[in-house]
């Protein structure tokens, strides 16, 4: 498989519209917290697609469509598995109790963070596998026993204070019980305090660091090009916020997506395990993708759950102590 030779001022210039997008939604569109509207979402949702459109047809135009058939493939798997984010962070926020106008500050800071640690990831996974072949098979094993736990397990209950993070950060740092608006720490007594958003924060990085060893491997899959693994994944990372509020209040309906993401991650092992036997074509691959997380949405919209009594989320400062 052919990696791109891409010029640093490629790489320069991606970034810098990379971080352009993000001052442009904090510093004009989100300078105010304020509770994020389904249309206003939906119109973030839309751009971002939108440019990540453009961005494929520009690498069909200069490197061809087999490298524009792995960016699709790519950026479709990690859009899917970033679904499986906004699960979490929906139990993270109720449990929590995070105000509406507050959730957009937590999530673009997650967002930043998500795309730190995925250009590291990216970097190190892509030195492993080009300095050592064997590497893919450890990932191809780590998928295909990552989807079949997600089977397994799709109907277990998230518990966020059994978390090894939460239990660190109350433990050792000084934090008061109720939310500061829009701060992450606050000055109280001659000293810094944490206030519970940083917290939030803290658990919704830790949680993208635990989806990047799933997504990281599975892009791998597809392609091992680096500039192709950083750019599907950083589009998708980009989508993500928006895509948490336009799907925040139907995500719940679509309780077979699991079964389809961890098929997804089944099959991306499975191909990696595979390549030197048998090399499944990148359309074939992108088929696939297609067919599972299609198929296991449409069989949640034929198949709907049944409702289950809602119990009112708990106040934050009950869980402080």
């Amino acid at each position: 498989m052919e990696v791109l030779s891409v010029s640093p001022w490629v790489w320069i210039g991606f970034t810098a519209f990379v971080l352009g997008m993000l001052a442009l939604d904090l510093g004009v569109f989100h300078r105010n917290a304020h509770v994020v509207s389904f249309r206003e979402a939906l119109n973030w949702s839309l751009v971002c697609v939108g440019l990540a459109g453009l961005f494929n047809a520009g690498i069909y135009h200069w490197y061809g469509a087999e490298k524009a058939l792995e960016f699709a493939t790519g950026y479709l798997i990690e859009m899917a598995l970033s679904v499986d984010n906004i699960f979490v962070f929906l139990v993270l926020f109720a449990y929590f109790s995070v105000p509406p106008a507050l959730q957009h500050r937590v999530l673009f800071w997650g967002v930043l963070g998500a795309l730190v640690m995925r250009a590291i990831f990216i970097a190190l996974g892509s030195a492993l596998l080009q300095e050592f072949h064997w590497v893919i098979y450890i990932f191809g094993g780590l998928l295909v026993v990552t989807g079949i736990r997600l089977l397994m397990h799709q109907n277990a209950e998230m518990h966020p204070e059994r978390n090894p993070l939460y239990r660190l950060f109350k433990r050792y740092v000084p934090a008061v019980d109720d939310y500061r608006g829009s701060q992450f720490l606050v000055r109280e007594g001659g000293r810094w305090l944490a206030t519970p958003l940083l917290l939030v924060l803290v658990l919704v990085e830790g949680t993208d660091l635990v989806f990047a060893i799933d997504s990281i491997p599975a892009i791998f899959a597809v392609t091992k090009d680096p500039f192709i693994v950083f750019t599907s994944n950083i589009f998708a990372i980009l989508g993500l916020r928006s895509l948490f509020f336009v799907l925040s209040g139907v995500v719940e309906k679509f309780h077979h997506l699991k079964t389809g993401l961890a098929l997804v991650l089944a099959f991306v092992g499975a191909k990696m395990l595979l390549v030197d036997l048998y090399k499944i074509p990148i359309g074939v691959s992108l088929g696939v993708v297609v067919l599972l997380i299609g198929g296991s949405i449409v069989l949640s919209l034929l198949r709907p759950k049944a409702k289950a009594p809602v119990l009112a989320a708990e106040p934050v400062a009950a869980r402080s102590g």
